[in-house]
């Protein structure tokens, strides 16, 4: 018996945990093999440029859509002068509201079960809200969204475990709920703070995302 115990809690030490969104629901532990990635972007590490474009895409599969008054103002960024710093999005300029999409070329993405992973850095009052493009016209944005982090941090989020509300893609302005939406037919996956930038204080960064959809 004693044995079960110790080879239990054995276990129970390796498992590592991603705890970063408003709803803990909403974050999945790290260690999750029941996923089958759909696509990764990593931006190229070319220079920064206002704004972000097609040509700051690694993944060649995929399109990179811009959305909203402040879409023109979403920058690719990075400064070589700080180790480490990554090639990233950045809102900070964004004078006004702002989103951004990734849209796999000749395909519609099934995310049902779906899970998105990115690595983000949320500033001041900014908080990272998911968008998906639906088959049909139609567009959702998360209900909760991740906040402020001292540093980069990477969760992992289930989309069934989302609330969701529609989205003027036009305007980046959130509507009405949406109850159990069909995630079955997505072709566009991206993200806003449904807000503008004020500079590094207040600010959304993402240096990468995945797409995950449940294995079948």
């Amino acid at each position: 018996m004693k044995r079960l115990v110790a080879s239990f809690s054995a276990l129970l030490c390796v498992v590592p945990v991603v705890v970063a969104a408003d709803d803990p629901a909403a974050v999945l532990p790290a260690a999750d093999t029941s996923r089958t990635l759909i696509f990764r972007e990593d931006w190229r590490e070319i220079p920064a440029a206002i704004p972000v474009s097609q040509e700051h895409v690694g993944n060649k599969h995929l399109r990179l859509h811009r959305h909203g008054p402040g879409a023109n103002l979403i920058k690719k960024s990075h400064h070589a002068e700080i180790p480490g710093d990554p090639f990233y999005i950045w809102s900070g300029m964004c004078d006004k509201r702002w989103a951004i999409t990734l849209e796999k070329k000749n395909a519609l993405v099934h995310l049902t079960q779906g899970k998105i992973r990115l690595r983000t850095r949320q500033s001041g009052d900014n908080r990272l809200y998911l968008v998906l493009g639906l088959a049909s016209d139609k567009w959702l944005v998360s209900e909760q969204g991740i906040a402020a982090t001292a540093d980069w941090h990477q969760p992992t989020i289930d989309l069934a475990k989302q609330k969701w509300r529609t989205l003027d893609i036009k305007k980046i302005v959130a509507g009405e709920s949406v109850s159990s939406p069909n995630l079955a037919a997505v072709r566009h996956i991206g993200w806003t703070d449904l807000s503008v930038g004020r500079g590094s204080g207040n600010s959304t960064r993402v240096d990468w995302i995945e797409v995950h959809s449940h294995a079948r």
